[in-house]
């Protein structure tokens, strides 16, 4: 167990934010997820203080970048135009989510999966594809200040050769429609090496989004998506119907993002959770 304190952390809405589809809240103080083929659970035991279910060095290396700790998120709410009443209600209401840095491939399978699709709808085609060829993780047994997981047995999103080696039958009945194309191209471009996540991860921006939109099925939205929320590249502001929706109703149909060059993602963040959940 790793107790760490962490400001700007709050698990319910990270869990709630639509950035990853593998996160469950169990109660108030507890959630879980499967990530980079392990089971964590984190218990918030007090204010800004987290517990993890893993080993000093899984934290050291997994999931502190996986929350992105090292970045000072107060800063970035202090740098927010005064002039912009919505985006300072967007950040208050949005307090303690974090982008989080996710596996690569997983990420751009699952947004490839979330074209023109429910959060919900996207969260069981994932865990569908999961459990046909991911490896299983049981659940660890664990005691104060966490709580009994949610499930006993888990599966790990696939690699590229186990999801590669899938029939193509048994991808298209994990409900992911005219999506799964796109899928087995995909799979099979990272199983090959032509398409490689290290590599990936050195190209500039402006390389890195061709890369990505070169890919069979993938535009511009769920390129800037794979950008933000797998290779950290904060800067990428993804449109969707939510965000257009702001745009076109606060913003006079486009959200200036020139102040904002390394963190208008984390701006589109607070927005799009503001618009969805606020009454």
């Amino acid at each position: 167990m790793v107790t760490v304190k962490i400001p700007f952390l709050d698990l319910l809405k990270v869990a709630d934010s639509g950035q990853a589809f593998r996160i469950k809240v169990i109660d108030d103080s507890h959630v879980e997820l499967v990530a980079f083929g392990k089971y964590l659970q984190i218990a918030k035991t007090a204010k800004d203080t987290f517990a993890f279910s893993c080993s000093d060095k899984e934290f050291r290396n997994i999931w502190k970048p996986y929350l992105d700790l090292g970045r000072d998120y107060k800063a970035i709410v202090r740098s927010i135009d005064k002039n912009d009443q919505y985006l300072l209600d967007a950040a208050r209401f949005g307090e303690g989510i974090r982008i989080l840095k996710q596996d690569v491939f997983e990420t751009v399978i699952s947004y490839i999966i979330s074209q023109r699709r429910s959060i919900p709808s996207i969260t069981t085609s994932v865990e569908r594809i999961s459990k046909l060829c991911g490896k299983k993780i049981m659940a660890p047994k664990l005691s104060e200040p966490f709580v009994k997981p949610l499930s006993n047995e888990y599966c790990a999103f696939p690699t590229p050769e186990e999801l590669n080696a899938l029939p193509f039958s048994e991808l298209e009945n994990t409900g992911v429609g005219y999506r799964a194309p796109y899928i087995a191209r995909a799979a099979e471009g990272f199983a090959s090496g032509l398409l490689d996540a290290e590599s990936l991860g050195k190209l500039s921006d402006d390389d890195l989004y061709k890369a990505l939109t070169a890919m069979y099925g993938v535009g511009a939205k769920v390129a800037n998506c794979i950008m933000l929320f797998a290779f950290a590249r904060t800067g990428r502001f993804p449109v969707d119907v939510w965000i257009q929706r702001i745009e076109d109703k606060y913003y006079g149909g486009h959200f200036d993002c020139t102040p904002y060059p390394d963190t208008a993602g984390i701006m589109q963040q607070f927005m799009f959770y503001y618009e969805r959940r606020k009454v």
